[in-house]
C-alpha cells in the first residue's frame, strides 16, 4: 500500500470536518477521535515527553524505524486528545524530511484555529513544535 502524503491526509481531514456544518458536531468528531486514540504506555509518560506550554498535560513520543517517524501521544483533556489524534494522523508514518518541509494547513482550513482558546492554540503550537523537533533530530539529510 502506498504511503499517503501529509497533504493527502490533511485533505481527508478537511473533507471530514467540512461535511459537518455545526461546530458542536465538529467538537464531537474531535472527541470521537480522542476516544479512538490508542492509549499511550505509562512508561512513556515521562517529563521528557511532557509538552511545555500546554494547559493540560500532553505527552508525545516518537519512534524512528525504516526512515519513518511514528508518534504516540496522550492527554488528560478530551478536546486536546482529539487535536493530538489529528496531528498523529497527519505526521505518523512520515519521513522526518516530509514533516519538516510540510505546510500545516488543515487547522485553519477546518476552522479549528478560530474555535480554540488562546491557551489551547498555544498548546497546539507547542505540540507541532515538538513533533518538528523530533523530525529535526531524526532527519538524515
Amino acid at each position: 500500500m502506498e504511503r499517503k502524503t501529509i497533504d493527502d491526509v490533511q485533505d481527508e481531514i478537511v473533507e471530514e470536518f467540512l461535511e459537518l456544518d455545526d461546530w458542536m458536531d465538529r467538537y464531537q468528531l474531535l472527541i470521537d477521535m480522542a476516544n479512538d486514540l490508542e492509549p499511550m504506555d505509562d512508561s512513556l509518560k515521562t517529563e521528557q515527553n511532557l509538552i511545555d506550554g500546554c494547559q493540560s498535560r500532553v505527552w508525545i513520543n516518537a519512534e524512528y524505524a525504516d526512515g519513518l517517524l511514528t508518534f504516540t501521544a496522550e492527554s488528560d483533556a478530551l478536546i486536546v486528545k482529539g487535536i493530538i489524534a489529528l496531528l498523529l494522523r497527519v505526521f505518523s508514518g512520515q519521513t522526518p524530511r516530509d514533516i519538516l518541509d510540510c505546510r500545516l494547513t488543515f487547522i485553519d482550513r477546518i476552522g479549528l484555529s478560530d474555535h480554540l482558546s488562546p491557551t489551547r492554540a498555544n498548546g497546539l503550537l507547542a505540540m507541532v513544535k515538538r513533533i518538528k523537533a523530533y523530525a529535526l533530530a531524526f532527519d538524515e539529510e
